[in-house]
């Protein structure tokens, strides 16, 4: 069974989650800060999330990452590359915690884990489903190189309205 890579950047390390990962992010998810992800949830909520994540590595290949800062082994924030049953397609997603947005982490982050996801899964494509009024993360995902794709399917029972779909191609394909 595949497990979680660890994936060096010139700043960031993204490593498997640990339990110590659990209290800083049921904290700061319970807080209208996670509000474009479906917040604030609650910590019975946040252990399933997290724990399904984790769990993804074993089940399908991919999950989510924490992203450290190489410097201060600070945990900073989330990267993954998902798939719950509720998605259609496997989706980029990234979370830096406030006190560190505006640094680049996240564009560097995701970067890092799509040249992964590139290197080891068969996906053409993979989308990051984003709440419309983002704008960060909607310009982020442009930085990336996606675009919008106003056809693809949404996660069940989001409309356009909840969820705009950024598609990542596979560099070969973009």
């Amino acid at each position: 069974m595949p497990s979680a890579p660890t994936i060096t950047t010139e700043r960031l390390r993204l490593r498997p989650h640990r339990i110590e990962d659990f209290e800083p992010m049921a904290a700061l998810f319970a807080t209208d800060w996670a509000r474009y992800m479906g917040g604030p949830i609650c910590r019975k909520e946040m252990w399933y999330w997290l724990s399904s994540e984790v769990g993804s590595w074993t089940l399908l290949g991919h999950g989510s990452l924490a992203i450290e800062l190489r410097e201060s082994n600070a945990f900073i924030g989330q990267i993954g590359l998902t798939k719950p049953e509720q998605f259609p397609e496997p989706e980029l997603g990234w979370c830096v915690w406030p006190e560190f947005e505006g640094k680049g982490y996240a564009f560097e982050a995701a970067q890092a884990l799509l040249a992964w996801a590139w290197a080891n899964l068969p996906a053409a494509t993979v989308v990051s489903y984003i709440d419309p009024e983002n704008d960060r993360s909607i310009a982020l995902a442009r930085r990336l190189g996606a675009a919008e794709d106003g056809q693809a399917a949404r996660p069940d029972g989001e409309t356009p309205e909840d969820t705009v779909v950024y598609r990542h191609p596979r560099p070969e394909h973009a």
